[in-house]
């Protein structure tokens, strides 16, 4: 089907930045939605961006000014810039791609990635 890959996340310090990449691969016909959730250690999962089919994008409110998502359609990749960390901002990473049509297959489906982890120190 589809498989996600994540690279990027590391130790960085308070104030320090970060590239999340994610490679979507297998039977894709297209994506419509490409994004990041985290998790945090006793919290539950929650949206941290998305950028949809067009372009457009939603950020949690909590990053707003300091991460920036993007995506490449023709590679099916997408990209989350994190500029100005903070140690709240430590959690496993989850790659989204959502409302996926796969070759060969009827419908609509969601995958995610294993999670990278993103630690800031402060």
């Amino acid at each position: 089907q589809v498989q996600l890959g994540e690279s990027g996340g590391g130790l960085v310090q308070a104030g320090g930045s970060l590239r999340l990449s994610c490679a979507a691969s297998g039977r894709i016909f297209y994506i419509n939605d490409m994004g990041w959730y985290r998790q945090a250690p006793g919290k539950q999962r929650e949206l941290v961006a998305v950028i949809f089919n067009g372009g457009s994008t939603t950020y949690a409110e909590s990053v707003k000014g300091r991460f920036t998502i993007s995506r490449d359609n023709a590679k099916n990749t997408v990209s989350l810039q994190m500029n100005s960390l903070k140690s709240e901002d430590t959690a496993v990473y989850y790659c989204y791609a959502g409302r996926t049509e796969v070759r060969g297959m009827t419908g609509l489906r969601d995958y995610w990635g294993q999670g990278t982890q993103v630690t800031v120190s402060s």
